[in-house]
């Protein structure tokens, strides 16, 4: 039973990040720069950590959190590189939010934090888990 209660909480999770991390492309009030160009970072690694959770349940928190920091950090270098392939995929939102469209070192914090809160939030969705364990 608390294996459903993760997945539900990690969907419901998705639910509630997927339409954040969207609202900071299109946000145009105050601070419109750094919430469009920064602070997607932040929900950006919460979504994946949150997405691999669902497909590896059983997975320590921090593995993830690390794995996909060291992805991101990954894709944020090969905004560097402008290959075609890359350069077509990035011509299309999807493909910009995903992959990136311009290299900022910057960016780096809000992936250390952004990775730093889906672990949080992955071992407050197995909180039940290991409670479960021990009656």
């Amino acid at each position: 039973m608390a294996f459903l209660k993760e997945r539900f909480g990690a969907i419901i999770s998705i639910l509630i990040i997927v339409p954040l991390g969207f609202y900071t492309k299109f946000y145009d009030g105050p601070a419109r720069e750094w919430v469009n160009d920064s602070l997607g970072g932040l929900f950006y690694e919460i979504f994946w950590c949150l997405i691999v959770f669902l497909i590896l349940p059983k997975a320590k928190a921090w593995k993830i959190a690390l794995g996909v920091f060291a992805a991101t950090c990954i894709l944020e270098i090969l905004q560097l590189w402008h290959p075609p392939i890359l350069e077509a995929l990035r011509s299309y939102f999807i493909g910009r939010t995903v992959l990136g469209n311009s290299f900022s070192i910057s960016d780096f914090f809000y992936y250390v934090a952004g990775s730093l809160l889906g672990w949080w939030w992955i071992l407050r969705l197995q909180k039940h888990r290991s409670s479960v364990g021990k009656n």
